[in-house]
């Protein structure tokens, strides 16, 4: 039977893990039964690509794993597959401590993902299901004075999130680019703050990069609460990491179950980023009385990591914390809206995660009726002929479409945006201007490599950039070049994701620099030798612009379908833009892109919602 695997590992349909992990089944245990080494070599194979766990259903009855001429072996059926895992001592149930568990729902996980999501979903749970005891006169009083003077559906919607942050042990806030999610976070704040004097407050996100900018736009948010109450929040954000005190060499976190966090309110930024096992690993750590409030985007891309949590946390489609949009992005009428504030304020004996989640709607980033805004809707619904009439319209200036992505014109185009970069950079041009026309624009795509990918296109720009003169290839320091940091340096303050730019350092005598801009808007210095890892950065994939912005973005995707291509990362690509987008993408393809929805399996939305009838 391995011959198959290794068949298959030769053609690359399966990967190295895939192929050794199937050995050490056969091999090391013993198992020389066929349903359990598919299933074996599958439930490695799906963790790779984010999922938690294998739903046999999906695969019972058909090949599996082979394509385009490499045949794979033929999955059996459900009830046969099923009743063959269980036989073999390799496979447990959920009460058991086996390598694999599977589940009464014929979902088959790795041992340590069905212990993650047992820890995410009954931690969330117990958290869902305690009620903070508040005057609610009182906190209806104290939130309209925090909203004195703003008006609107979308400060509904803020109001709402901050009575059930204030109620409720957990809140999770879920909503687009330019929702007011940080404008809404501050308020948390400063109303629990404010009700809590002494309150130990955490502030976290999953990269150095999104951590950095929390604790930047939450001091720049913050100026309209009272003194006192300011004073009472965090300086600062960590990383995800940091904050529980992981490490590579150790085994396990600095702070844990046993030996919890110092906080009694911890709020995570970003939490679309959240892998399972780090969301496992901060619920465990939380102290039994602190309350817990995420935020993100659950329709942007998941983490790189196993695991959709924040999609999860935020329920199937049309669960009662929803609030639905019109095609116009209007708001929606009264009766909409009062059945979710009715849902959410719903007096039970024990609350449920349907109480804890709150949804954010209407951009403050630009007009909903803007090309940009009704993409990203048509997109984000799966709706592809919306989206090709949006883009064939011709008529909106925020929006080009590119339909023939040619690899010349798109690297003459992109010389031709990045050269008066170079130029400036070139000429000592001030360190804050350059680096503000390097926050303008990004080249956006979809894969790290393929001749559509970041390292390609980075080559390319900066091969004809030196054919220009602008740059130097081989040769890595030259004005005007922009990195990216890709591992944090906590010492020197830079992290995954920052980017700067090579200038000559006028306090030097014009030796070349690498340049940031700090929190207060200054700027730093760094050598090149003191550079943590980083890479040339024309071109970014969309995972490492996610919660970003800029002006303008231009987004490449393959000439031909890929694995990667699905409508999440079209829409986190397309809303990384204020004011324009140029999308360069083949009809076909992105007709595959928006009907592509990422789904990963998983059971933590049905431990947390209930299995669906």
């Amino acid at each position: 039977m391995l011959r198959v695997y290794e068949a298959l590992h030769r053609e690359a349909r399966i990967s190295d893990l895939d192929l050794e992990f199937t050995r050490f089944v056969a091999t090391s245990c013993g198992v020389t039964a066929p349903e359990v080494l598919l299933a074996s070599c599958l439930v490695t194979h799906l963790s790779t690509a984010g999922h938690t766990c294998v739903e046999l259903s999906e695969f019972a009855g058909g090949e599996v794993l082979g394509g385009e001429g490499v045949a794979g072996p033929g999955a059996p059926a459900l009830t046969a597959w099923c009743a063959a895992l269980r036989a073999s001592p390799l496979v447990g149930g959920p009460d058991d401590y086996r390598p694999l568990i599977l589940d009464v729902h014929g979902r088959l996980y790795l041992y340590r993902y069905w212990r993650y999501e047992q820890i995410v979903a009954d931690r969330l749970t117990a958290l869902a299901q305690r009620r903070a005891m508040v005057d609610a006169r009182a906190l209806a009083v104290t939130i309209e004075t925090l909203f004195a003077g703003t008006e609107g559906h979308a400060r509904d919607g803020q109001r709402e999130a901050c009575r059930v942050a204030a109620t409720q042990h957990l809140c999770v806030i879920s909503g687009g680019p330019g929702t007011g999610k940080t404008t809404t976070a501050v308020r948390i704040l400063g109303l629990l703050a404010d009700a809590n004097p002494g309150l130990r407050i955490a502030l976290a996100a999953p990269t150095g990069k999104a951590a950095a900018r929390l604790g930047d736009a939450l001091l720049a948010e913050s100026g309209g609460l009272p003194e006192g109450v300011r004073d009472a929040l965090p300086r600062g954000a960590a990383t995800l990491h940091r904050l529980l005190g992981m490490r590579a060499d150790a085994a396990r976190p600095e702070y844990h179950r046993d030996h919890p966090l110092t906080a009694d309110l911890v709020l995570v930024d970003e939490a679309s980023m959240i892998d399972l096992g780090l969301m496992a690993r901060l619920v465990d750590a939380l102290p039994a009385h602190a309350r817990l409030v995420l935020l993100g985007d659950k329709d942007q891309l998941a983490s790189v990591e196993a695991g959709a949590v924040l999609a999860d946390l935020c329920g199937p489609a049309g669960a009662p914390d929803s609030i639905p949009e019109t095609a116009e992005g209007d708001p929606p009428t009264t009766s909409q809206a009062g059945a979710t504030v009715g849902a959410a304020t719903r007096s039970t004996a024990r609350s449920t995660i349907a109480d804890c989640v709150v949804q954010l709607h209407g951009s403050y980033r630009f007009d909903p009726r803007s090309a940009i805004a009704r993409l990203a809707r048509a997109v984000r619904a799966g709706d592809a002929d919306a989206a090709l009439a949006v883009l064939g319209s011709g008529s909106d200036t925020d929006l080009l479409w590119r339909r023939d992505a040619d690899r010349r014109l798109l690297v003459d185009g992109m010389v031709d945006t990045y050269a008066p970069l170079l130029e400036l950079a070139r000429g000592a041009g001030p360190a804050a201007e350059v680096l503000a026309a390097v926050g303008r624009f990004q080249l956006l795509c979809a894969r790290r490599e393929t001749e559509s990918g970041v390292g390609a296109l980075n080559r390319a720009i900066e091969e004809e950039l030196a054919g220009r003169g602008l740059a130097r290839v081989g040769f890595g320091w030259y004005p005007g070049r922009p990195v990216m940091v890709t591992r944090n340096d906590y010492a020197l303050r830079l992290y995954n994701g920052d980017v700067g730019v090579v200038l000559a350092d006028p306090d030097a005598d014009g030796a070349l620099r690498v340049c940031f801009r700090t929190a207060d808007g200054a700027v730093r210095w760094i050598a090149p030798t003191r550079m943590p890892e980083h890479v040339t950065a024309y071109a970014l994939t969309v995972h490492k612009a996610q919660g970003s912005e800029f002006d303008r973005v231009a987004v490449v995707l393959p000439r031909s379908p890929s694995p990667v291509l699905s409508r999440e990362l079209l829409y986190t690509a397309i809303t990384r833009a204020r004011q324009r987008v140029e999308l360069w993408a083949d009809e076909a393809v992105l007709r595959i892109t928006i009907a592509r929805r990422l789904r990963r399996a998983s059971g933590l939305r049905d431990a947390l919602w209930g299995t669906p009838e």
